[in-house]
């Protein structure tokens, strides 16, 4: 821990020429920042964080702790909780030397579509915000950095870097910036991110109205806010409009041509100087400005015992109950038939930069095999339709025999540039390379441990050379040409092979350089590239057993459901559809998924289904089976964690933080694909609960806030306090189950007004034993009883009147309090 210098950063800015300002303005790599020892700036590491801090290389670094998604943490509606992880990602990020970790995402789920949602909170702003605050606030009080992201109405993925999404005032200010409001006033953030998108015809990184006048401005905000990876567009003009830093670096649009605008007056100078102050700020707060911080040495390893402790109770406990016909939990001596993909293959976090490098995964069967001794295990059907690099496990390492691939990456002459034994199956090329020569060819050489029909195939743009025992075929992949699809969805091709226990998977790529510019007597001859992803591009091996028809493989799912007292189904998504960069097209879930769960349900005595997802998914099986576990993306621990709260060794108590469509399309925000590049918010502030509520979408399946947890509750004596900034409301909530139990009150204010909509005002959780009572305040908070007047451009509170509903959830709502 570091506690900031007495330096000031405004002197230390006038040492140094416009020229290094400038320098010191854009990253000097993918991840750092760059020292100046004049000053006595030293390097300035960051990281990517929201589900682990992954370190300074995208792909291919240290092995690090994975961690429950947002929505699942988010789930627990609990404020240490979030406080807890922000602690723990610390701890982390001292382990590598990063100052700043690059989370939480705070957008809000507007759309159920949206690819990346796992990496948000919830759809509600007040939840996001409070439980953002709390992270912050755990992170920086051991002297690393948090940085909110992305500023701002960045709710969805489809052409994330050229669309424009369309937002009336009202609906910025009430909805999309209040997580960041909240989490400024209350724990003060050291950094923030502005998105690759536009907002209302301006680039989010050249924002003068949010980031000067609002963020820095009315707020007050002291930090720095930094662009996303490549979305500076413009040097004076994003300047202007508030932008402290551009990542990466070194190369980027500021340099001299930030220089040159000051020069030539286009940008007042003092306008660098205060970006640069910002700069020493954050440097001097994490312990990189003057004395250089010094980090402990009895840091929690990722596969420690506290880890695994914090991980499996962090993950179960905001695991939620959908429904349950007195099924859950399982009691020890019940024989069970586990199902699915995703028991064997359990997904624990999503996809694109949130990913990280575990040190072990357990899947729902390792977990459950090891509480219960009588589970008998079965592959479900095919959950994917693009092929995934092989697990550990299956392959290995021919020269150690140990789990995972032999990676050697060569120069173009041929030489060896590294050699990575015992290597995850992927490995990232020319984004956070330091080696003397670019990567030119990537050779993967694994053996499968297994005998049979083998899926094989490589991913990653270039010239392939695939051998596969004694069989060998030449193959080009090239990509579309979408905005990194090289890095986050690279192109694949596989085949099904017969293997034998000593045939030897080759995979040779021969990278295709970038595009370049060369120029003869004035005339370009080659034509260059506008990606500045160039050259960058992730390489893999895929090796799985090949598919089995889905009619056998349901019918052996039926089979030993029936022979079982319970069948517990684990069914989900994945990576293609909870990614960066890919929104989804339908809530429905992957493949035959449904099918099985309805083939299972009809030969099994009682059925269990797990959704292995961090978003909304169809269940069109609802009334078929006994009892739903929402487990969200649940980390390394997973498996154990999914263990623990099947058989309520931890209780699931958790809230729902989406609400749930019944249909596709159900839902007051529905497409997020633009059209002619814009993305209009035409709902307004109603999404989520807020516009099922109003009428504008049909009743869902699950409202916002809903969970049964493994208990049940009565409710009594509310009542509401006018005194004091905003109402309280009181009510006595009594545990009538047999088990002890944690219960969530909550409380939503309906205007009189049918212009406002619905909103969560509050909420307080308390653990109670069995039988008993509790007295539970809950204090709402002042910020949701105003609203934004585009007229005057200003706050006013909202019309006297409505009635407050103290609930379990909307679809549960226990009493009404009238404020007329």
């Amino acid at each position: 821990m570091t506690n900031p210098s007495s330096i000031d950063p405004s002197v230390l800015v006038a040492k140094v020429d416009l020229e290094t300002k400038v320098r010191l303005l854009t990253g000097a790599s993918a991840f750092t920042l760059a020292p100046e020892e004049s000053i006595g700036l030293g390097e300035v590491n960051l990281s990517d964080g929201p589900t682990g801090v992954r370190g300074l290389k995208f792909s291919g670094g240290r092995q690090v702790a994975l961690f429950p998604n947002a929505t699942l943490l988010a789930s627990a509606w609990d404020e240490e909780t979030t406080a807890e992880v922000g602690r723990m990602l610390a701890e982390e990020a001292m382990a590598q030397d990063i100052h700043v970790v690059l989370g939480p995402t705070i957008n809000l789920h507007r759309s159920t579509l949206g690819g990346r949602l796992f990496e948000a909170y919830s759809e509600d702003p007040l939840l996001t915000g409070k439980l953002a605050a709390a992270y912050v606030r755990g992170l920086q009080s051991l002297a690393v950095g948090a940085c909110l992201k992305h500023l701002v109405a960045n709710e969805s993925e489809t052409a994330r870097n050229t669309m424009n999404s369309v937002v009336d005032a009202k609906t910025l200010r009430e909805l999309y910036l209040l997580p960041f409001e909240i989490a400024t006033a209350e724990s003060d953030p050291w950094s923030m991110m502005a998105a690759y998108n536009d907002v209302n015809g301006v680039a989010a990184t050249e924002q003068d109205h949010v980031i000067n006048d609002v963020v820095k401005g009315e707020w007050g905000y002291t930090g720095l806010i930094m662009s996303d990876w490549f979305a500076t567009k413009t040097a004076a003009p994003a300047a202007a409009g508030g932008l402290d830093l551009v990542m990466p670096g070194p190369e980027g649009p500021w340099g001299a041509t930030l220089v040159a605008a000051v020069r030539n007056g286009d940008l007042d100078e003092s306008v660098v100087d205060d970006h640069l102050r910002r700069l020493l700020v954050l440097a001097d707060r994490v312990g990189a400005l003057g004395e250089l911080r010094s980090l402990p040495t009895d840091l929690p390893a990722p596969d420690s015992p506290v880890r695994r402790e914090q991980l499996t109770r962090l993950a179960a406990a905001g695991m939620t109950v959908l429904t349950n016909d007195d099924v859950l939990p399982l009691t020890r001596g019940t024989s069970v038939a586990l199902i699915g993909r995703h028991a064997l293959e359990t997904i624990d976090m999503g996809g694109g930069s949130a990913q990280v490098n575990p040190p072990y995964q357990v899947s729902v069967a390792e977990g459950l095999t090891a509480l219960l001794d009588s589970v008998e295990v079965v592959d479900g059907v095919e959950v994917r339709t693009r092929p995934v690099p092989a697990r550990p496990g299956f392959v290995l390492d021919p020269s150690t025999g140990n789990p995972g691939v032999h990676i050697t990456l060569l120069a173009a002459d041929g030489s060896v540039l590294e050699e990575r034994h015992d290597a995850p199956s992927t490995v990232m090329v020319g984004f956070d390379d330091d080696f003397s020569e670019p990567v030119a060819t990537v050779r993967f050489r694994a053996r499968v441990a297994a005998d049979g029909p083998v899926e094989v195939g490589v991913i990653g743009v270039g010239a392939w050379e695939l051998t596969v025992g004694e069989t060998s075929r030449s193959f080009e992949l090239r990509s579309s040409g979408g905005f990194a699809e090289e890095m986050l969805a690279p192109p694949v091709e596989t085949g099904t092979v017969e293997m034998g226990p000593d045939d030897i998977i080759d995979g040779e790529a021969m990278l295709r350089p970038p595009a370049r510019t060369d120029v003869l007597d004035g005339v370009s001859t080659v034509e260059a590239t506008a990606n500045p992803l160039a050259g960058v591009g992730l390489f893999g091996l895929v090796a799985r057993p090949a598919p089995q028809p889905v009619e056998s493989v349901i019918a052996a799912a039926a089979a030993a459901a029936a022979q079982a007292d319970v069948a517990v189904v684990v069914v989900g998504l994945t990576e293609e559809q909870e990614t960066e960069s890919v929104d989804k097209s339908t809530l429905a879930l992957p493949g035959a998924q449904d099918a099985l769960v309805s083939a299972v349900a009809a030969a099994a005595r009682r059925t269990v289904v797990v959704v292995n997802a961090a978003t909304p998914v169809l269940m069109p099986w609802l009334d078929e089976v006994d009892a739903v576990l929402w487990a969200g993306l649940p980390g390394q621990e997973g498996g154990h964690a999914v263990a623990a709260a099947l058989l309520g060794d931890i209780e699931p108590a958790g809230r729902l933080v989406t609400t749930f469509p019944a249909a596709d399309g159900a839902a007051p925000a529905w497409s997020v694909t633009p059209v002619d590049g814009d993305l209009e918010y035409t709902e307004g502030t109603f999404i989520g609960y807020r516009g099922h509520w109003a009428g504008n979408a049909p009743a869902p399946a699950f409202w916002l806030g809903h969970g049964l947890g493994y208990s049940t509750w009565s409710y009594s004596d509310a009542a509401v306090s006018l005194d004091g900034p905003s109402p309280q409301v009181s009510v006595t909530v009594t545990n009538t189950g047999p088990r002890d139990s944690r219960e969530v009150v909550q409380v939503y204010l309906e205007p009189s007004s049918s212009d406002e909509p619905v909103r969560l005002v509050g909420w307080t959780a308390v653990s109670v034993p069995a039988g008993a009572s509790a007295s539970v305040q809950v204090r709402t908070d002042d910020r949701l009883w105003r609203s934004w007047d585009t007229d005057s451009g200003a706050w006013s509170r909202i019309a006297d009147g409505g009635r407050l509903l103290v609930a379990r959830g909307l679809g549960d709502v226990r009493a009404s309090l009238s404020l007329d």
